[in-house]
């Protein structure tokens, strides 16, 4: 499966007056790389669903500060 986060170098001016982080992380949502719902897909329970956003586990994606994390992809 492909990632969900995504990286790029910004392009820098030399007449920036901040230079800007680089490189800068964005997620895109897993819906991108499912396609269509396949039949029976996993769910959680509603209690689970409600504290994780989705009734299923297959388009669950935690937040992860990529900053914070050593390697970066």
């Amino acid at each position: 499966m492909a990632s969900s986060r995504k990286w790029y170098a910004p392009y820098i001016s030399p007449h920036d007056p901040c230079p800007p982080l680089t490189p800068v992380s964005y997620e895109t949502p897993v819906q991108l790389y499912l396609g269509f719902q396949p039949k029976g897909m996993e769910q959680f329970s509603p209690f689970d669903a409600l504290a994780h956003g989705t009734l299923w586990p297959g388009l669950y994606t935690p937040y992860t500060n990529p900053y914070k994390t050593k390697e970066r992809g």
